[in-house]
């Protein structure tokens, strides 16, 4: 393991409330379409973005509907079982302050720490996933970047403080700013403040965006895979999207070309 990877060896004072959290957050994840993929086959996806060629976004129809209904395991519902999935909505007061003046015109991502960016071994380290610099420093220049856990800030904050060195993050949500529903965080992006069409998810867990599947890049769960280069694979893929006017047509081309390439 390189020490390099190692980003804290400060221990969790809410250790057994995180561990038993994030395994539950990883055996929804692993339930989930992301199940059925290889890393293999998800990296060689986005190998081709390197030369990034995307059709022009179709114009999205169902921006203003409810997205699909999920079943609680993450999967799509059955046609006799199809179930509205209500989202609430918007408060008052939205999680997001204005937009910063050097943001103006750039797209919001919404990035995922546990298993996304980080694992976390409570009693040893944090470890870092691989090409995560490089990804930050990246995505810092082409987006509004927010960082939205349904970790406890008083882990996730710290962590936040050794992993994000060049203040890539403009705001930092955790789990009090999520939407308890069904037994699980979810991250209610109407809440935020940003026009959906322009706003991104990048999570490892379907159960966080469930209310707005047409805006997620799902990525796999990372634990300690020092080989994994899913980071690294979905930067052209970023650098093209941050050119386009909005994000649901190409969210959409990505997801039918997954389903193209996914074992059936």
């Amino acid at each position: 393991m390189d020490h390099m990877s190692i980003i804290t060896q400060v221990s969790n004072p809410k250790e057994e409330e995180i561990i038993s959290f994030n395994q539950e957050k990883a055996s929804q994840s692993n339930s989930s379409l992301k199940k059925q993929r290889s890393r293999g086959i998800f990296s060689t996806f986005f190998c081709c973005f390197r030369n990034y060629n995307v059709d022009s976004p179709a114009t999205n129809t169902n921006a203003s509907s409810p997205p699909p209904p999920v079943e609680e395991n993450g999967s799509p519902p059955k046609c006799d079982q199809v179930e509205v999935i209500p989202v609430p909505s918007p408060p008052a007061k939205y999680l997001l302050p204005e937009m910063k003046i050097s943001d103006y015109g750039k797209k919001c991502v919404v990035i995922d720490l546990d298993e996304t960016l980080v694992h976390s071994s409570f009693k040893v380290y944090v470890l870092k996933r691989p090409h995560v610099d490089e990804f930050l420093q990246k995505m810092g220049e082409l987006f509004e970047c927010v960082l939205f856990t349904a970790s406890l800030a008083k882990y996730a904050d710290p962590v936040a403080d050794l992993l994000d060195q060049w203040g890539v993050f403009q705001a930092r949500l955790f789990r009090e700013s999520c939407v308890f529903h069904r037994g699980n965080y979810v991250k209610d992006l109407s809440r935020l403040g940003r026009e959906l069409h322009n706003v991104i998810i990048v999570d490892n867990s379907p159960a966080s965006y469930i209310f707005h599947p047409e805006n997620a890049v799902p990525v796999q769960s990372w634990f300690d895979d020092m080989n994994d280069t899913e980071l690294l694979d979905l930067l052209p893929f970023f650098e093209g999207l941050s050119k386009e006017e909005e994000v649901y047509g190409v969210l959409q081309n990505l997801r039918s070309r997954l389903g193209q390439i996914l074992p059936h």
